[in-house]
């Protein structure tokens, strides 16, 4: 399936019934009396997060939606039904924004959490409403509103716990897919991944943690070169994140400028994610260049203060060590957001 994290829709509530104008036929009444209904209201236009979706790919064959509008109001007091509610529903982690304002409407984070985008109208009056003692027919009523109309813009952040970043063809995909179930296509060529990819961990026996490989981060992708910030945004909701570092060097590539380079992408995103909690990892061990490169990339790390894991997603090799560092720092993030809550 195509991977589509972001969409603009258009949405219409529904507008409200017309009053209606009406007479009954009563003895000594003039006219029978007015017995005109109220318009039904205009049904309203809701947003719920839903894990039964993993993309926005259907809004790009829906872009406009529409409530129902309600019933005309009757004779004999009937007042018109309201119109059907209509509820659009979306990946949970989809963010909904105002596409004219840019103003926030809610951010989805939860399965079944709803929101209220656009309000129906409200049904117009029926001519019961209008009569007085010196008005005893009246053939007034009033029309139904029209239902809100709004521009919305949808954009789908991946809720992970961890979040695997690095260049192309640095074994993300193939990380993740060493790690849990998740199945990426893997290829050695640029961009492969050209979709995010999450995976489950599984610890033990009812822990696990959600890790995901986003792609495109290259040297300017804050600025929109490469895949750009399309993914880059996507780690602004991760726990942690996991940067691979290809050490058997391909084009005589520098390890040191790399880590420095990724570095500065994540903390000239949009959301600032500098201060985000990561783990340095150096990839492809089972290569005789990575070790030797290895070793000198570690005694530069450690003049910084700075640690990096060894590993090799092609034999397995550190990828325990690797899950415990990670297992471990989620459960730091826990207890500082726990305490965080208590105060």
């Amino acid at each position: 399936m195509k991977f589509v994290d972001e969409a603009e829709i258009s949405v219409t509530a529904g507008s409200g019934g017309d009053g209606c104008v009406a007479f009954r036929r009563e003895k000594f009444v003039p006219r029978g009396g007015p017995s005109g209904g109220d318009g039904g209201k205009g049904g309203h236009i809701f947003v719920e997060a839903t894990t039964r979706l993993t993309t926005l790919l259907d809004f790009r064959y829906r872009p406009h939606i529409r409530a129902d509008r309600g019933e005309h109001g009757r004779g004999k007091d009937q007042y018109g039904h309201g119109g059907e509610h209509q509820t659009i529903h979306v990946p949970v982690g989809t963010l909904v924004s105002d596409a004219d304002t840019g103003e926030t409407l809610a951010d989805l984070k939860q399965d079944g959490q709803r929101v209220s985008v656009a309000k129906g109208g409200k049904g117009g009056l029926g001519n019961i409403h209008f009569r007085s003692s010196t008005r005893q027919a009246p053939r007034l009523s009033t029309a139904g509103e029209p239902g809100q109309e709004r521009r919305l813009a949808l954009e789908l952040r991946l809720l992970a716990d961890v979040g695997v970043v690095g260049f192309p063809n640095a074994g993300k995909s193939s990380l993740v897919a060493r790690l849990s179930a998740a199945r990426p296509k893997i290829a050695d060529y640029p961009f492969t991944t050209l979709q995010p990819h999450l995976g489950v961990v599984r610890i033990d026996e009812g822990a696990s943690f959600v890790i995901a490989d986003v792609p495109g981060i290259i040297e300017g992708a804050h600025k929109g070169i490469g895949l750009g910030t399309r993914f880059l945004r996507h780690l602004s909701r991760t726990g942690t994140l996991v940067h691979l570092i290809d050490l058997s060097c391909p084009d005589q590539r520098d390890p040191l400028v790399d880590i420095e380079t990724i570095d500065a992408e994540l903390a000239n995103a949009e959301v600032s994610m500098a201060e985000k909690p990561r783990i340095l990892v150096a990839n492809k061990m089972d290569l005789p260049e990575a070790r030797e490169n290895f070793e000198i990339l570690r005694r530069h790390l450690e003049e910084r203060g700075k640690e990096i894991l060894a590993i090799s997603t092609a034999t397995g090799e550190g990828l325990s060590e690797l899950v415990g560092r990670i297992v471990a720092e989620l459960r730091r993030l826990q207890a500082e957001a726990k305490e965080s809550d208590d105060d």
